[in-house]
């Protein structure tokens, strides 16, 4: 029997024993704790668009930073996180046999060291103690317990993260010689860089913590910047290599196809863990401090990350063409109307990948210093990520949940909740083309990020951009329901859908395909090669800037 015949053997006799329920448990905890995140930041999201459109006016007790402070870290650190943890836990189980008592052990404490954090900031915010935003950029100063909350986020997802460790090196050593499964590959890659992406922000927060409490007078903010966008960097591919996990793994499942190359996809794993974390420095192209020299090397880091993302939009098209032309698709692009339009758990990934595309050039403009000059600190930046982060990585993450939650609840994805979705994705994709699209252009024109609403004065130049903030409001309405909706959906999955058995879509490989090289499977290697090219880009830098003069705090609210 040779690997892949294994592999297929493996995955069918996992199929024959069904969910293990402990593990379900905790997957649908985190997926519930993500999907209330995205409830309350979609809400609040709408309250900052409104007001920002001059709309609606926000009390006082709860204003304008406090809701965008709130609205980024739900849905930027929260919503994310706790799916993409629940998500690859699922994938751990599924894949290698369930999860380990310890490691399951594990993933409940790191459930709730992230519960606690998130009480803690939140608790902050809500007590106008903390509207620094979701980068919390010193010299701005929040509470303490802001900061310490941050900590208990960060503990958490270590924990969580080793404990896929765990549960992977217990596979490896019980399967000598046979490759990682794939999804459990895409897992240990995110949960690497998850752990070597915060190391940065965590030693940023461990010296906030002392300054808030008033022990250190000043702080080194350069040094704060840099050790954030080490992470926040980072973290942004981290949700794209969740994002594309299932591109590579279920959607050529769900179309009927097959995967397109195993070594290829395992190559872009490794390229990215090794590739994402010197770049920050495109976030800093305007900051002080830092020489030339320096941040091009990280522009050209970040320019870098696009060859495997051509190599995934290269095997992705590939693998709908083929399966198209298998399905009678003919001519040119026959193949395309024989693709499963009307399965959302095609179609919520399908127009995610597509976004991509603007979304990628958008940020490869960004990481120009010329192009970068046009557009920092405007609306453009916020449009960017919300196509990126508000399209690429949630309809993804939608298209998951659409057959993953009734995998774990154990309950039958029906036609009706199909129909629904394409309703809930058609309306999430047109909010988001209101609300970024308006964003790009009123950025263009030289409208700011992360101000209120205000008429300058009624300045002619601060006018003319109302037209394009209507839009991002009308996206905003449509983008609640469509939170609404998406929020129904999976709670009845996990708790009325009817009682049944769903699949969890994993693509076999093309009987032609080249195998993974065995190198593909030694992470000592690739961490080696992160930490050469991390210090690489950062020690020189940060030795450069402990020496810039310290800055006292600032409560600007």
């Amino acid at each position: 029997m040779d690997l892949a015949e294994k592999n297929v053997f493996h995955h069918k006799i996992t199929e024959a024993l069904g969910v293990n329920a402990k593990d379900a448990t905790l997957s649908l905890t985190f997926l519930v704790v993500s999907f209330t995140a995205l409830l309350i930041g979609g809400v609040l999201g709408l309250l900052q668009g409104l007001n920002r459109a001059g709309l609606f006016e926000l009390p006082s007790w709860f204003d304008y930073y406090q809701t965008l402070t709130a609205h980024g870290i739900l849905l930027l650190l929260v919503f994310t996180t706790t799916f993409a943890v629940g998500y690859f836990y699922a994938a751990l189980s599924h894949t290698l046999g369930g999860l380990l008592p310890k490691v399951r052990n594990m993933g409940w404490i790191a459930f709730g060291c992230m519960v606690i954090g998130v009480v803690f900031v939140a608790a902050t915010i809500i007590a106008g103690e903390a509207s620094v935003m979701f980068t919390f950029y010193p010299p701005m100063q929040a509470s303490p317990w802001f900061y310490i909350g941050l900590v208990f986020l960060v503990v958490g997802i270590w924990i969580a993260a080793f404990g896929a460790f765990i549960n992977v090196a217990h596979w490896r050593k019980n399967h000598k010689g046979q490759h990682i499964p794939l999804l459990a590959f895409f897992a240990t890659g995110v949960f690497v860089m998850l752990v070597f992406g915060s190391i940065g922000v965590a030693v940023e927060v461990l010296t906030l913590i002392p300054w808030a409490f008033g022990w250190k007078e000043t702080i080194n903010v350069m040094l704060s910047r840099t050790l954030f966008w080490s992470f926040g960097h980072t973290l942004v591919n981290i949700w794209y290599l969740t994002a594309i996990s299932a591109w590579y793994v279920a959607v050529p499942k769900i179309i009927g196809g097959k995967g397109f190359s195993d070594a290829l996809t395992r190559l872009v794993v490794i390229l990215l863990v090794i590739l994402n974390i010197p770049g920050g420095f495109h976030h800093q192209i305007v900051d002080p401090g830092i020489t030339e020299s320096w941040k091009f090397i990280h522009v050209f880091m970040s320019l870098s990350i696009g060859f495997p993302s051509l190599m995934t939009a290269f095997a992705m098209f590939a693998v709908f063409e083929r399966t198209g032309r298998r399905k009678g698709g003919k001519g040119l692009l026959g193949w395309f109307k024989k693709l499963p339009w009307g399965d959302v758990r095609f179609l919520a990934p399908f127009i995610a990948m597509a976004a991509f595309i603007p979304g990628g050039a958008g940020g490869i403009a960004q990481t120009n210093n010329q192009l970068n000059q046009v557009v920092h600190n405007s609306l453009w930046v916020v449009g960017h990520f919300h196509l990126t982060v508000g399209v690429t990585v949630a309809l993804t993450f939608f298209g998951i949940s659409y057959w993953l939650i009734p995998y774990l609840s154990k309950r039958k994805f029906t036609p009706q909740i199909n129909r629904l979705g394409i309703i809930q994705t058609i309306l999430w994709t047109v909010g988001m083309l209101f609300m970024a699209g308006s964003m790009h252009a009123v950025g263009l024109l030289g409208s700011p990020r992360r101000t209120s609403y205000t008429t300058y004065g009624d300045h002619q130049a601060a006018l003319s951009w109302d037209p394009y903030l209507i839009f991002l409001a009308i996206g905003g309405t449509l983008l609640i329901v469509a939170v609404l909706l998406m929020v129904y959906i999976a709670v009845h999955l996990m708790f009325f859908a009817p009682k049944g058995k769903t699949e969890f879509p994993i693509a076999e490989q093309e009987a032609d395909a080249y195998p993974a090289p065995k190198w593909t499977e030694r992470w000592g290697l690739t961490i080696v090669l992160l930490i050469a090219i991390v210090a690489m880009g950062y020690v020189v830098p940060i030795i450069e800037i402990l020496d810039v003069p310290g800055s006292p705090p600032f409560i600007t609210w």
